[in-house]
């Protein structure tokens, strides 16, 4: 679970930062990705240097990624006007939709390994 963290971090910053520099340094919000990434990489970097905080740090980054899975779909929900080619900001849908699938697949990725490890006790 802890690699998974880190890699869904550097991919969000990843992301992020491509984002911004892709639409020209016009918005910030292109880096929200990124901030939500840098997020992910501190939990993840709590639970590696502290064993005792493992578990928690993890809670945290699922909280987390759960919060921000919620706030893109607003503009994952626009993806219809993507594809009619009425988008208004077409970088922020397609950024939108990188950064939910991510962490969609980190959430499952996520419970999955808090079941099997409930289950494991």
């Amino acid at each position: 679970m802890l690699a998974l963290t880190t890699w869904t971090g550097a991919l969000l910053v990843a992301t992020g930062v491509i984002a911004y520099v892709v639409t020209a340094f016009v918005s910030v919000t292109a880096l929200i990705p990124a901030f939500v990434g840098v997020l992910l990489l501190i939990a993840a970097l709590v639970a590696r240097r502290a064993e005792k905080f493992r578990k928690p740090a993890m809670h945290v980054a699922l909280v987390i990624a759960l919060l921000a899975a919620l706030g893109a779909l607003r503009n994952v929900a626009k993806v219809g006007d993507l594809f009619a080619g009425t988008a208004e900001r077409p970088a922020a849908i397609i950024t939108s939709i990188i950064m939910f699938v991510l962490l969609v697949i980190y959430l499952i990725a996520g419970v999955r390994s808090f079941i099997k490890a409930r289950s494991a006790r």
